[in-house]
């Protein structure tokens, strides 16, 4: 792990700054950043402003992934020789194709797909990441027109937890950016009780266990800190379960406030919580 200047965690986000602090506080403390992610992450910024581009899928998967019809409709219509790819019956479930650029009919008529749609919802405290909540809980669905509610989210945020949740039909799009080996960042602006040390910083940098799993944030920066609590910036490239909360519980500090403030090159920016806004394509680099 290197220890970088006091300054930026994740992408642009602006520094508060502790001038003010005494020399064994903050300002002394800063970003905690492994040099070999750091370098990765520069990767994936050119990656992400790229076009995603993706790989073929079995025609099985293929109408799913569009959001046309279930897997097994698609299987039965293999079977029956209904299907048609470019204008040709395939009659194997297998058969490799690329759903966002071949032509697909069944029975001689053109498959209407879905129209193309993600979404960036500022998601508020109180309501739960599920399409709908065995305790009567209020989702995040509940604050969707009924033409978005087909939508599924790229990743989950805790109940307590606010901030930018992406939203989309698009599965290969929402695999892409959850895949751990594409190393998409997550910013989160977090508070805890208690004033975090270097030392605990340096532990959090280094990996901390927790019920037999790695939990190791990719940069973590200071932003104020007391006493009474300390304000963080920390980012993170997979997405494990309650992985900020787990982690500096496990440092002895409780999470009091966590915000997802950017995912890759999205910016939550001004929207207000429960509010949402469509994305292009443009903005999430594909084409």
């Amino acid at each position: 792990m290197t220890l970088g200047p006091h300054g930026k965690c994740g992408h642009g986000v602006a520094d508060t700054g502790f001038a003010s602090q005494s020399p064994a506080g903050p300002a002394n403390i800063g970003n905690y950043c492994p040099a070999k992610i750091v370098k990765s992450h520069q990767v994936n910024n050119h990656i992400i402003t790229m076009a995603i581009e993706f790989g073929k899928v079995s025609l099985e998967r293929a109408l799913s992934k569009l959001g046309a019809a279930s897997r097994s409709q698609t299987r039965e219509w293999i079977l029956a020789g209904r299907l048609q790819v470019n204008g040709r019956t395939v009659r194997d479930p297998m058969y490799q194709v690329a759903p966002e650029t071949d032509k697909f009919a069944v029975d001689g008529k053109p498959v209407i797909r879905d129209e193309w749609t993600t979404i960036m919802l500022n998601k508020p405290a109180s309501v739960v990441t599920t399409k709908s909540d065995e305790k009567g809980r209020s989702t995040v669905f509940d604050l969707l027109p009924a033409e978005l509610r087909n939508l599924h989210p790229v990743g989950r945020l805790d109940m307590a937890s606010t901030g930018l949740l992406i939203l989309t039909n698009d599965t290969r799009l929402s695999a892409y950016l959850t895949d751990p080996a594409n190393a998409i960042p997550r910013v989160y602006a977090v508070t805890v009780k208690g004033r975090v040390t270097r030392e605990e910083l340096l532990r959090a940098g280094a990996g901390v266990m927790d019920d037999g799993e790695l939990l190791k944030p990719s940069c973590i920066t200071p932003r104020k800190v007391s006493e009474k609590e300390s304000h963080l910036t920390v980012e993170l490239t997979e997405g494990k379960n309650r992985e900020i909360r787990r982690l500096f519980l496990a440092l002895g500090h409780e999470v009091t406030k966590l915000k997802r403030i950017a995912f890759g090159r999205l910016k939550l920016g001004e929207l207000q919580p429960g509010q949402y806004r469509r994305l292009t394509r443009e903005e999430l680099g594909k084409k």
